[in-house]
């Protein structure tokens, strides 16, 4: 399991180089430079361009990747070209509209000997229905994202729908990535606005298992970042449960009981999985 925190995942537009640097600025755990939605055909070589100059110069202090066009457009080959040769900078590629296995082997094909690696944006039908296979296609993925607007916009679900709709999908796409070892991130909320409605969504993705969010403003970074992060109550019994369990190894003991708990496997892959998310390895 990659140990990555994207608690507060920050999207910038390539081609807007101003914004860009504000998001490279910002206290979100990872940046992504956006070469797809954000950036007008006439506009894309140039915002190409631009996204492999921000990740050299920013990729080596802290977590840059960049979300490039999707298998169904012309710039697919030139976006992973480029990305293929920024080097260990850039952290991954974001594969919009990910549907198949075929094109996630392909993006890893064309990545080559780069350390870069993948994450897989789920916005379609197709996509949810075939996510067990999408995940397990290639061990350069490490994350999959949950893209609402043209999810929703696919099965003709209106865009002010209660959040609960989306449980049954969220749960789809939670387990097909834990049963593949990766990271799940819960997509952006439609609104650029810190408010209840955004803070009850994200509690609620947390809630379910959720590694963290993509977020559309600076100023959505600070409640994300609070609700992904475990509070220090579980983070003590993480940390005990662990060191109860290596402490028993040590002795050779086969049953671990710590306080009124057994421990078992499960139980220290969640303790691990908790104390990744606090940045602890």
């Amino acid at each position: 399991m990659h140990t990555v925190r994207r608690r507060a995942v920050l999207v910038a537009p390539a081609s807007d180089e101003h914004k860009a640097r504000k998001a490279l600025a910002s206290s979100a755990d990872e940046v992504v430079l956006d070469l797809e939605d954000a950036v007008t055909p006439d506009n894309k070589a140039t915002a190409r361009a631009t996204a492999a100059s921000l990740v050299a110069e920013f990729g080596g202090k802290r977590l840059v990747s960049v979300r490039i066009n999707g298998f169904n457009t012309e710039w697919v080959h030139d976006d992973l070209s480029a990305c293929a040769q920024m080097g260990p900078a850039l952290a991954t590629v974001v594969l919009p509209k990910a549907e198949t296995p075929a094109e996630l082997a392909e993006a890893d094909g064309l990545l080559g000997d780069s350390a870069t690696r993948l994450q897989a944006l789920v916005e379609t039908p197709t996509g949810v229905r075939d996510i067990a296979a999408l995940c397990s296609t290639t061990a350069r993925l490490d994350a999959v994202i949950i893209g609402y607007a043209d999810l929703g916009a696919s099965l003709g679900r209106d865009p002010k729908s209660p959040s609960g709709v989306w449980h049954p999908i969220q749960e789809t796409v939670l387990i097909a990535a834990r049963a593949a070892g990766i990271s799940v991130i819960d997509g952006p909320h439609l609104t650029i606005v810190d408010d209840e409605h955004f803070r009850a969504a994200k509690v609620w993705a947390c809630t379910l298992g959720f590694d963290g969010t993509w977020v559309l403003h600076p100023n959505q970074i600070a409640s994300a970042t609070q609700i992904f992060t475990p509070d220090p109550t579980a983070l003590g019994e993480a940390r005990r449960a662990l060191a109860a369990m290596h402490e028993a190894t040590q002795r050779g003991a086969g049953a671990v009981q710590l306080d009124s708990r057994m421990l078992d496997a499960a139980l220290v892959s969640s303790a691990r999985r908790l104390l990744a998310k606090a940045g602890e390895q």
